[in-house]
C-alpha cells in the first residue's frame, strides 16, 4: 500500500493539529512498516524531519506555502495533478481545505472543526467556506474528525458525509522526562508565585480569556485572591487582554506567557493548582489531555465536547457566566475532596488517548474499516 499525506498546511507554529499529526502518524508509520508513506511538505517547513529516519517514509518537497489560501491555490495549480498521476497512491489524506482528491485511489480528509460556519464573519465568507467544505465532504471517501460532538456538528450541516471519529492523543513521554527539580524551579524561572492556576491556548476570541479575567476579578473582590497564568501565542487578542487586566487592576494577579517550550508548559501543568479552560467553541481540546496527564484538576466551560472528553466528570460552568466561572474555580481551589476526585478520574481517563491505540483505529480505516 502507498499512502500520501498532504502536510502542506503544517509549519513550525504550535497547534493542536500539528501535535496530532506528529504523534498519531509517527505511531502509524511504525505500525505499518510494509506501507510506503509519501509526505508532501510545504515550501517553508521541513515537515519530513518530524518522522526521523523512518525507512518507509519518502519526502516530497512542494512549492506550496503553508499559509495563505490564494497563494496555496496558485502554487498548487498544476502541481497536484502531475505529481499525483506519477505517485499512483492508494490513499491521499488531506488535513486542510480545499481538499486535494487522490488520482485513482481513495481520498481521506481529517478536519478538526467547522467553526468558520459559525464565526462572526461576513456572510459571504461563511458562504465560501460552506461551498468549499461541502465539495470536500462530497469528494472525500472518508472524513475523520476528532470527537463525536464534531461528528454530529458536521452531519447536521452535511448529512451525506462519511464521518468517522479518531480522538486527538497525547505523547506522555515528555512528562516522564521532567524532573522534580525542573518542576520546583519553574515558578522561579517565570517569576510566578508558588500557587497559581493556569489556562493554555492561543490568544483568540473563542478562548474566552476576557471572561476568565473578569472571574479572577470577582474572586479577588470576594477576598479569595488567586494568581492566573495565561499561556498562549497571540492570535489577535493579546492587546485587549492586557488592557482588561490593567482596567481590572489585576496586573499583580495575572501573567501572560508566550512561546514557551513544551517541557516548560508541562512543568507548569504539574505545578498549577488547577487548569481552567473557558472556551466558547472547540472541536476537541488537547490541553484537557495535557492537564489530566500532568495531574492537574480540570475546571471547564460547559460545552458538549468538553462533557464528552471528560464524561461529565469535571467541574463545569456556563462559558458566558462570569459568576459561575468564579464559583467553579473557587470550588476546586477550596475543596480537597473535589480535587482528589478530579485527579483520580483524570488518571483513569487519560489512558483512552494513547497514540498507539488511536493509530490502530486509523490503520483499520485505511484498510477498509468503517
Amino acid at each position: 500500500m502507498k499512502i500520501g499525506l498532504n502536510a502542506t498546511c503544517f509549519n513550525d507554529r504550535p497547534s493542536g493539529a500539528k501535535q496530532r499529526f506528529i504523534g498519531l502518524y509517527s505511531e502509524l508509520i511504525k505500525r505499518m512498516p510494509e506501507t510506503e508513506f509519501v509526505v508532501f511538505e510545504p515550501a517553508d517547513c521541513a515537515v519530513g524531519r518530524w518522522f526521523g529516519d523512518a525507512v518507509n517514509v519518502t519526502i516530497r518537497h512542494t512549492p506550496i506555502p503553508s499559509t495563505g489560501r490564494v497563494r496555496k491555490f496558485v502554487a498548487g495549480f498544476g502541481y497536484w495533478s502531475s505529481i499525483l498521476a506519477r505517485e499512483n497512491l492508494d490513499i491521499l489524506e488531506d488535513f486542510d481545505l480545499p481538499v486535494i482528491a487522490a488520482s485513482g485511489g481513495r481520498t481521506f480528509l481529517t478536519i478538526h472543526d467547522i467553526r468558520s460556519l459559525h464565526a462572526k464573519a461576513y456572510w459571504h465568507d461563511r458562504a465560501v467556506y460552506r461551498a468549499v467544505a461541502g465539495h470536500a465532504f462530497r469528494v472525500a471517501d472518508r472524513v475523520i474528525t476528532v470527537s463525536e460532538t464534531m461528528r454530529r456538528n458536521i452531519l447536521e450541516e452535511f448529512p451525506r458525509a462519511q464521518v468517522s471519529v479518531i480522538y486527538n492523543g497525547i505523547d506522555d513521554t515528555l512528562l516522564s522526562k521532567i524532573t522534580e527539580n525542573q518542576i520546583l524551579n519553574i515558578a522561579d524561572k517565570y517569576t510566578l508565585p508558588r500557587e497559581f492556576i493556569m489556562t493554555v491556548g492561543h490568544l483568540e476570541q473563542r478562548k474566552n480569556h476576557l471572561s476568565l479575567i473578569d472571574a479572577i476579578a470577582k474572586l479577588r473582590d470576594r477576598g479569595n485572591s488567586c494568581f492566573l497564568l495565561i499561556v498562549g501565542n497571540d492570535s489577535g487578542t493579546k492587546d485587549s487582554l492586557k488592557a482588561r487586566i490593567e482596567n481590572r487592576g489585576l496586573s499583580s494577579h495575572i501573567k501572560i506567557l508566550s512561546q514557551l517550550p513544551d517541557i516548560d508548559v508541562f512543568s507548569l501543568y504539574r505545578l498549577a493548582k488547577a487548569f481552567i479552560f473557558p472556551s466558547t467553541y472547540e472541536g476537541f481540546g488537547i490541553p484537557i489531555l495535557e492537564a489530566m496527564a500532568a495531574d492537574c484538576p480540570l475546571v471547564l466551560s460547559d460545552i458538549p465536547v468538553f462533557r464528552e472528553l471528560t464524561e461529565g466528570q469535571a467541574v463545569y460552568f456556563p462559558p458566558i457566566d462570569v459568576d459561575a466561572m468564579a464559583l467553579a474555580i473557587e470550588k476546586v481551589l477550596t475543596s480537597s475532596s473535589e480535587r482528589d476526585r478530579l485527579l483520580n478520574y483524570g488518571r483513569k481517563r487519560i489512558g483512552m488517548f494513547k497514540y498507539s491505540s488511536l493509530a490502530a483505529q486509523l490503520e483499520d480505516l485505511y484498510l477498509g474499516g468503517s
